[in-house]
């Protein structure tokens, strides 16, 4: 798929109905195999996915939206247990009986009932494969030089619909785990400094990664339009902005 690298404009996005709508959430549809897939960017590192009928919810935090305004999970995706991605309190919200919580290592014991995926374990749930990646910082410490977030303990996590590939990365570096990934068709890699990602490593990763589509996201402080230069040589990598701070 060729496509150009471009920043956010009005006629990418596809109509919002609904709850989200009236929450100003933006929202894209990509067509998959199975179906349509329409990903929702509530903000932060929190998303949610619908497919097939079926509601994914990721790391969903309450700072950043009324999630009683929002449809309840069928699955929901936890990539690790900071604060602002293991909410208590969101995940009761957008938890119904029947949902299925997959959490991190790091988040065992912390939600109850939820089954830990460690990094390499691969689950079918609600006929989606679920990869769980390594996420992790290489080079990224704390002031007392413990990694922001060790190696073992956190998720990015493969998602397959229908033969399209979505990766969400979590909270990590271009670990190798990652630029070993392949056939991926969209991917959400973090940028927000010192706890993840430089944009250069994000254009690192994303130059082995080659997906059709890079949504930057959990960035922060840093200028997501960076990458539009970093990879102004990859014109088969189309770069998404949103709003994902």
């Amino acid at each position: 798929m060729t496509t150009l690298i471009t920043l956010v404009l009005a006629m990418t996005l596809v109509p919002v109905h609904g709850a989200t709508a009236q929450q100003n959430l933006e929202s894209d549809l990509a067509k998959t195999s199975g179906g349509d897939l329409r990903i929702t960017f509530i903000g932060h590192g929190t998303l949610m996915f619908e497919y097939q009928k079926k509601v994914i919810h990721v790391d969903p935090f309450g700072r950043l939206t009324d999630y009683s305004r929002l449809p309840g999970a069928d699955l929901v995706l936890i990539t690790h247990d900071h604060g602002d991605h293991l909410d208590p309190s969101a995940l009761r919200q957008v938890k119904k009986e029947e949902t299925a919580v997959i959490v991190a290592q790091g988040c065992a014991g912390k939600v109850e009932g939820a089954t830990v995926m460690t990094n390499g374990d691969v689950r079918t749930i609600l006929g989606i494969t679920v990869e769980a990646v390594p996420a992790y910082n290489i080079v990224q410490k704390r002031e007392d030089g413990e990694l922001f977030h060790p190696r073992g303990r956190g998720n990015g996590y493969v998602l397959t619909f229908g033969k399209t590939r979505v990766y969400i990365a979590g909270d990590t570096e271009n670990t190798p785990e990652m630029k070993a990934l392949k056939m991926i068709d969209y991917a959400f890699l973090p940028m927000n400094l010192p706890y993840t990602m430089t944009p250069e490593m994000v254009a690192d990763a994303a130059r082995e990664l080659q997906p059709a589509v890079l949504y930057p996201y959990h960035f922060g402080e840093t200028d997501p339009r960076r990458l539009l230069l970093l990879l102004k040589d990859q014109p088969n990598i189309e770069v998404r902005i949103r709003r994902m701070k």
